[in-house]
Order: structure tokens, then C-alpha cells, then sequence
């Protein structure tokens, strides 16, 4: 496996996440959605969208070349903005991703991993520290299923 190779095709994502994403009292809700996922510069890049029941969103992931790490950016149809990236690796098989963002005006740092990845299934969370990276609040998660 070479980086997000896996995630090229259709999927069918179950999405759980935070009402308040630095809330960890917060309630929760689920979703499904669906994802569509293609190549770009012969695998060193791919853009992904995925469409959900009150919103869709796309995500564009860059390799460079250099620095042998992904840049992965995220925008979505309520803001139309493309965000700060997460960039980072896989290592064995689960990929790490951080960057710095902002959320309800206050500065954080967030988290991406990409693991339990087979050809049929993967697993994608997102998590948020504002403590600079000493505690991670998982706020969101994402279950793929190929289609």
C-alpha cells in the first residue's frame, strides 16, 4: 500500500461526531454518507468527495515528493473555504496527521489517523488538543465500507 491508494473507489461512510467538538459531554450524531475517491498525478495526489445528508465536502491530499509526507486539506459546501492542512505518514499500516486550526475562534491542534484498513473497509478519526498536543478529544469518526 502506498499512501491513500487504498481509498480510491466508492464508499459508504458511517459518520459519528461531536455536536461541540471540544466538548467531551458533548452528544453525538450519525450520519451516512456517501464517497467518491480518484486519483491524481499517477497516485502522488487524490481528491475525495463526500456527500451527506446536509452537507458535502471535499478533500484534496498532495504527497511531496521531498519531504515523503501528505498534505491533506478539507473544505466544505457550508463555508466553501479550503482549511489548513494536516499533514504527516503512514507508518505500518495507520497514518498520523497534524496541523493547526482554529475552531469557534480559538487556535488548536488537530489530528487525523487513517487505520483498520483493509481493501473492503477503513477507519478515519479526527481529533482536537487545545493544549498543544499533550490531550487529543476525539470529536469525530468515520467508518468506510467499499460499495
Amino acid at each position: 500500500m502506498t499512501g491513500f491508494d487504498f481509498l480510491i473507489g466508492d464508499w459508504t461512510v458511517a459518520n459519528r461526531r461531536r455536536l461541540n467538538y471540544l466538548d467531551p459531554d458533548s452528544a453525538w450524531e450519525e450520519f451516512t454518507g456517501h464517497s467518491t475517491c480518484r486519483p491524481l498525478f499517477d497516485g502522488s495526489a487524490n481528491i475525495e468527495e463526500m456527500v451527506c445528508p446536509t452537507f458535502s465536502g471535499i478533500t484534496l491530499r498532495l504527497f511531496d515528493v521531498e519531504k515523503k509526507e501528505w498534505s491533506l486539506y478539507w473544505s466544505n459546501s457550508r463555508y466553501g473555504v479550503l482549511q489548513p492542512p494536516v499533514v504527516g505518514t503512514f507508518t505500518d499500516g495507520v497514518g498520523e496527521f497534524f496541523g493547526r486550526d482554529l475552531y469557534d475562534d480559538e487556535e488548536i491542534h488537530a489530528r487525523f489517523i487513517w487505520n483498520a484498513i483493509t481493501p473492503e473497509s477503513a477507519h478515519w478519526e479526527q481529533a482536537f488538543s487545545q493544549d498543544g498536543g499533550q490531550t487529543w478529544l476525539t470529536n469525530w469518526t468515520m467508518d468506510f465500507t467499499r460499495r
